[in-house]
C-alpha cells in the first residue's frame, strides 16, 4: 500500500505554531500500519525540515529532524492516511530546545511514575476567528454582553457549532479520547475535553496536539481559523484556558481526599507557583485577573467547587472522599507536555 503520513510538529514561535508536511511512503504493509496504530511507530522513518523557516535553526545550518512518537488515523483523508506527532531533534540527533516531550519522558522514566498510574484530562478552550475577529462579533462594535452564549443554541448566540461538531466527529474517528464539547462564555468560543481514565501524561499530550491540528484544518476548510490565545478580546470577555484534571491511584483510592489536599498544599508553595505559571503558556496576567471565573495570577487558593480558585476540588470528589483535582491556571495556548510534567514533578516526586 501507499501510505500518506502527515508529520506534525511544534515550531519555535512564542506562542507556538503547528507545522506539518506529508510523507508518501511506498510499499507500506498492512501489518506495519496496524502496528503503528497500536502504538509502535518504529516502522515510520525519521524525516527532516528547514528549521530556519520555523525559528528552530539558523539559515547556515538549518536542518532539523522529525522523530515520530505517536500516530493515529487521519479522519480528513482516506483509510491509507495517518497523522504523526513528532519530536524535534537537532541534526545530530540530540534533543532540540523546543522539544518539551523529551523532558516529560525523562521525568516519568527517572522517577518510575508509572507505578502511580497518573491520569489526566485537559479541557481545551479555543476561539473561532473570522476575518480577524471572534466569530459572532460584528465588524464594528460588539455583540450583546456575556451571559447567553454558554452552552447555548440558536443562530443569534451559538456561533461556529459546525466547526465544533465536525471536530468532535474527526477526533472520535481518529481514536482521540475526546469526552465532550460545549459552547463557552464568549461568542465564538468553544471547548472540548481530551483524556480521562487510563490516559497518562504523554498520551493526553500527544492527543491534544493532534486534536489542535485537526481543529485548525477543519476551520481552514470553512475559510476561518482558530486561536488558542489566552485573552483573544480585551475587556469584559472571558479568556481561554486549558483546565487540567489530574489524579494518581492514591488520590482515587479510599481516603484519597487527604492526598489531594496534600497535593494542593505542595502546589501552593511560592516556588511551585512560579514554576507552574512559567509552564502554563503565555497571556497569564491578561487572563488570570481574578475576574471571569479565575483566581488572580499573583494569588493562590484551592477549594471545593470554587471556580474562582487556582485549584478546584469538584463537589463530587469531596462527597466521595476521593478522586481528582482541577488546575484552572493553564492557558489555552499551554504546552501540555510542560503542564503534565510540572504537575507530576510537584505532586509525585
Amino acid at each position: 500500500m501507499i501510505l500518506k503520513a502527515e508529520y506534525v510538529w511544534i515550531d519555535g514561535h512564542e506562542p507556538w505554531g503547528l507545522r506539518s508536511k506529508v510523507k508518501v511512503i511506498s510499499n507500506f504493509s498492512n501489518a506495519d500500519l496496524d502496528s503503528v496504530l497500536s502504538g509502535d511507530v518504529s516502522s515510520l522513518p525519521e524525516w527532516g525540515f528547514d528549521g530556519s523557516s520555523t525559528l528552530q535553526a539558523d539559515g547556515d545550518d538549518s536542518d532539523c529532524l522529525l522523530k515520530p512518537v505517536y500516530a493515529t488515523r487521519d479522519p480528513l483523508r482516506d483509510e491509507n492516511s495517518i497523522l504523526v506527532m513528532c519530536e524535534v531533534l537537532n541534526a545530530d540527533g540530540s534533543v532540540h530546545a523546543t522539544n518539551k516531550r523529551a523532558a516529560l519522558d525523562g521525568l516519568i522514566a527517572g522517577h518510575s511514575l508509572d507505578q502511580l498510574d497518573p491520569w489526566f484530562g485537559i479541557e481545551q478552550e479555543f476561539t473561532i476567528i473570522d476575518d480577524g475577529r471572534p466569530l459572532g462579533f460584528p465588524a464594528n462594535g460588539y455583540p450583546a454582553p456575556q451571559g447567553m452564549y454558554y452552552c447555548s443554541a440558536g443562530g443569534d448566540r451559538a456561533f461556529g457549532r459546525e466547526i465544533s461538531d465536525d471536530h468532535m466527529e474527526a477526533c472520535i474517528e481518529a481514536g482521540i479520547a475526546i469526552t465532550g464539547t460545549n459552547a463557552e462564555v464568549m461568542p465564538g468560543q468553544w471547548e472540548y475535553q481530551v483524556g480521562g481514565p487510563g490516559i497518562g501524561a504523554k498520551l493526553v499530550s500527544d492527543q491534544l496536539w493532534i486534536s489542535r491540528w485537526l481543529l485548525l484544518k477543519i476551520a481552514e476548510a470553512y475559510g476561518m481559523t482558530v486561536t488558542f490565545d489566552a485573552k483573544p478580546m480585551l475587556g469584559d470577555w472571558n479568556g481561554a484556558g486549558a483546565h487540567t484534571n489530574f489524579s494518581t491511584n492514591t488520590m482515587r483510592a479510599d481516603g484519597g481526599m487527604k492526598v489531594i489536599e496534600e497535593a494542593c498544599e505542595k502546589l501552593g508553595t511560592q516556588e511551585a507557583r512560579d514554576r507552574h505559571l512559567a509552564a502554563y503558556g503565555t497571556g497569564t496576567e491578561l487572563r488570570l485577573t481574578g475576574a471571569h471565573e479565575t483566581c488572580s495570577w499573583d494569588e493562590y487558593k484551592y477549594g471545593i467547587a470554587d471556580r474562582t480558585a487556582s485549584i478546584r476540588i469538584p463537589r463530587g470528589v469531596a462527597n466521595d472522599g476521593k478522586g481528582y483535582l482541577e488546575d484552572r491556571r493553564p492557558n489555552a495556548n499551554c504546552d501540555p507536555y510542560e503542564v503534565t510534567r510540572v504537575l507530576l514533578e510537584t505532586c509525585c516526586t
